[in-house]
């Protein structure tokens, strides 16, 4: 009896030990995000935290929105990123209950005898499961591996997040770069075109030449109106992934594109550098040893019974005699002996073992397309900006001196400029490749580059 008093005792002392604040898991998590490059995340759990992330909302879209404030917007007011947080206050809190034993049953009966006079049959007990104490440690070993994946997938996710915006900024930054180019072709179009109505109405040129230049300047407006639309719409995945609405979407954005720097990615083993970074990787591992060791304990606990209840029992009898003694009650494993959990799991850890292979393969395959975008993408904006289009605006520059000496009409100066506007596309385009490709490049490689990449 007093042993068993004991380990109810033990019980109680082993469920008070149990932690369900998550904040030391989420200083891990947000470590993790820094040291690879990003800025510190926020978890807002609180009406301060709130209060300081609308603050810090509010002073980054102050100025010109660039990549880096955009990317400190999102770590701490992305809706779905902090719903991806809580998921750690989950895990810990189911950490938190692998460690707690099952409660106490307190049973008890009454019978009422059937002859007069004698006294009520009166029986008392409290039984507890013993195996949950036998195989808490066991339990509580599976729980932190599964909360350690969580903090890794967690930390992935918001890596990914940081690559979304970047893309998403890029490609809105060179819309805007393009638009006010088109901006400055439209006032030169026309200006053009208000002089050339007042040579048509001297008599200095002809009605084709006037339509030619009227054509330019429509033309134009539509291609700017084209451009403007498209801005406006890419707008739109910016906000959704800033977390911003109502009067916070009024930001204004840096209308050129970060300058591609002179050196190239860093030489390096880039592959080997991702196995070691990413975080999707490492929670992948987390996930195959999590089911390694629910594997481990089914085997060594196969046998045993399923429940092993022990406990207290007291009863008075009819006539009022007390007896007071300990309980034993075991479910024996005559039919169920485990053999199609051990099965399951096995087949789940050969699942995540060859999920963990396969997504090993495509991080290295990631980086080596990364890569190459990136160099690919360097040298075809650096053609574009050292070759074809100093030469189409060279071009240009001759066709509308041989228009002035009258060598050239009105249509061999506009197609020279509808060529040198096309080309100035052609490179913002490769220069925005660069940076979304060079964004790839650091989500595939799991974060930071080695020093001197870029």
């Amino acid at each position: 009896m007093q042993r068993t008093c004991a380990v109810v005792v033990l019980g109680v002392g082993l469920s008070g030990c149990a932690s369900v604040n998550p904040e030391p898991a989420w200083l891990d998590v947000n470590q993790r995000i820094t040291d690879r490059g990003a800025p510190g995340a926020l978890w807002v759990r609180t009406p301060d935290q709130a209060s300081a992330a609308a603050k810090t909302v509010a002073e980054l879209l102050l100025g010109e929105l660039t990549v880096e404030h955009a990317v400190r917007i999102a770590l701490v007011n992305n809706p779905s990123l902090q719903a991806t947080f809580e998921e750690i206050g989950i895990s810990q809190a189911e950490l938190a209950q692998a460690g707690l034993l099952t409660n106490p049953t307190l049973g008890g009966s009454l019978r009422s005898p059937n002859r007069a006079g004698a006294s009520t049959n009166i029986e008392l007990s409290l039984v507890q499961n013993l195996l949950d104490l036998i195989v808490r440690p066991a339990r509580r070993r599976v729980g932190a591996a599964q909360l350690e994946q969580t903090k890794l997938r967690v930390g992935s996710q918001a890596l990914q997040l940081v690559a979304d915006v970047k893309t998403a900024h890029y490609t809105l930054q060179a819309r805007a770069q393009m638009a006010s180019r088109l901006r400055l072709v439209l006032e030169i179009a026309e200006a053009a075109a208000d002089f050339a109505e007042r040579q048509h109405e001297a008599g200095n040129i002809g009605d084709l030449e006037l339509q030619n230049h009227q054509a330019a300047k429509n033309q134009a407006k539509a291609e700017l109106a084209m451009e403007e639309s498209h801005l406006r719409r890419d707008r739109e995945p910016l906000n959704r992934l800033l977390g911003l609405q109502g009067p916070a979407t009024r930001w204004r954005i840096a209308d050129r594109l970060p300058k591609i720097p002179d050196a190239n990615v860093a030489d390096g083993d880039l592959e080997t550098l991702a196995l070691a970074q990413r975080l999707d990787l490492a929670a992948a591992r987390w996930g195959v040893d999590i089911v390694g060791r629910a594997l481990a304990l089914k085997k060594k606990t196969r046998y045993f019974p399923v429940g092993i209840d022990v406990g207290i029992e007291a009863e008075r009898d009819v006539d009022g005699t007390r007896s007071i003694g300990p309980s034993l009650a075991v479910q024996l494993p005559i039919f169920d002996t485990g053999k199609a959990q051990i099965a399951q799991l096995e087949a789940q850890e050969r699942r995540a073992r060859r999920q963990l292979e396969a997504l090993s393969i495509d991080a290295r395959s990631e980086v080596r397309e990364a890569r190459e975008r990136v160099a690919a993408a360097r040298e075809l904006a650096r053609f574009h900006r050292d070759v074809l289009l100093p030469q189409r605006v060279a071009i240009l520059d001759l066709s509308l001196r041989h228009y002035n000496m009258m060598l050239k009409g009105v249509y061999d100066v506009l197609l020279a400029k509808q060529q040198e506007v096309a080309g100035e596309r052609a490179y913002v385009e490769a220069w925005r490749d660069y940076w979304i490709a060079m964004t790839e490049l650091e989500r595939a490689v799991g974060g930071r580059l080695p020093e001197g990449g870029q």
